[in-house]
């Protein structure tokens, strides 16, 4: 019995994440819509960015140009950011506040400078992305028709002289912003937000919690969006792309959101849980149940941690047997999911001669979840060297 009560949980959510993927491993059926005569602002928050932001302004101006403004919140930089930003012809507002630090208050800025202009379209994209003019028209078109939140798809890009292991975590970034968002679409009718390539119709906008130094504000904010019945939707024709960091640097970017994730998950998806299963919300029990999977690692060595415990247990009692059969079934599944899903869209990732190093990958993020679980996730962000 005592095995059973350990073993079930990690089963479930093992489950569910095999369910998610392979609802997730064909594209959405989505239309494609031209640009509609939707006013729009692009909002780029900038902390301490000079050395990248004319490239990305300058390539952001070009493929929003006639379609979107840009407005950049150069937010308590220490640097040459606001002047940088300036020089492409973007319009740059400054914010200086050492005691509100997070990318939300950046956010809450930007929304009261654009107040008395009440843009149709407020989307958000990062200071060290790339989006390219279909994917904004995509994602303009589709939030001033729809009037919903809507998500570009986010990907990392590694570079081609990046550790393997960086390229196992740009595949594993695959798996939750593309594979699982599809899923999460089809099963619940919503889409997580992902912090860039993230659009809102002004009404809602001018509405939203932004004002947070939550780690996880993009996450938060589409679950409390979701809450009032706006739930976010994904716009798969819309790509919103960034370069993947040094292995110090994801692993670092990893501790921070996961952790941040983790403690949300925690706290809120019970909740949401007990609340869509007195409502008899089905997609609403799949939503909270979406937010009670893992991080991919993490899932890993916690079915490896009861396969281990089953197979020790089997030793002494024959009772354990079955159940770390199971528990090897499960694993085997879910492995099988990934590779699948690798064979699908991983391909262009993770070349096949590093896809061995997945083990390792998950090995080695065993400390980082022990620091967790000690220290908990750091409260600001953590910028990887790019």
């Amino acid at each position: 019995m005592l095995f059973a009560i350990i073993v079930v949980p990690i089963a479930v959510l093992t489950l569910l994440f095999i369910a998610e993927v392979a609802w997730g491993l064909r594209p959405l059926p989505q239309d494609l819509l031209t640009a509609g005569s939707y006013t729009a602002t692009v909002v780029v928050p900038a902390h301490d960015e000079e050395s990248g932001i004319s490239a990305m302004l300058a390539r952001l101006t070009a493929c929003s140009n006639g379609i979107a403004d840009v407005l950049v919140v150069a937010d308590n930089c220490n640097d040459k950011t606001a002047e940088l930003a300036r020089q492409t012809g973007a319009k740059v507002i400054e914010r200086n506040d050492a005691e509100r630090i997070g990318k939300g208050f950046a956010l809450e800025f930007a929304r009261a400078y654009l107040k008395d202009l009440r843009p149709e379209v407020v989307i958000v994209v990062d200071a060290d992305c790339t989006i390219d003019k279909e994917s904004l028209q995509q994602l303009i078109s589709a939030t001033g028709e729809t009037q919903k939140p809507c998500q570009a798809v986010n990907l990392l890009m590694a570079p081609t002289s990046s550790s393997p292991l960086v390229e196992v975590s740009t595949f594993a970034f695959l798996i939750k912003n593309l594979i699982r968002q599809r899923g999460l679409q089809r099963l619940a009718d919503r889409a997580h937000l992902t912090g860039t390539g993230m659009a809102f119709p002004w009404a809602l906008f001018e509405q939203c919690h932004l004002a947070t130094s939550s780690i996880v504000e993009d996450l938060s904010l589409g679950v409390s969006l979701a809450e009032k019945r706006q739930p976010p939707m994904l716009i798969e024709r819309a790509l919103v792309t960034s370069p993947a960091a040094s292995l110090e640097g994801t692993m670092a970017q990893r501790r921070r959101w996961e952790g941040g994730y983790l403690q949300l998950s925690r706290t809120v998806a019970p909740r949401l849980m007990l609340n869509s299963i007195l409502k008899l919300n089905f997609r609403g029990v799949l939503a909270a149940a979406d937010l009670m999977i893992p991080p991919i690692a993490l899932l890993a060595i916690l079915n490896l941690a009861a396969l281990v415990l089953l197979l020790v247990a089997s030793a002494f009692n024959s009772s354990a047997v079955p159940l770390a059969a199971f528990q090897a079934a499960m694993m085997a599944a879910c492995g099988l999911a990934v590779l699948i899903t690798w064979a699908l869209e991983g391909r262009r990732i993770l070349p096949l001669a590093h896809l061995p190093l997945i083990p390792l990958y998950v090995l080695r993020k065993i400390p980082h979840y022990a620091a967790i679980m000690i220290s908990g996730a750091p409260r600001q962000w953590l910028r990887g060297e790019r």
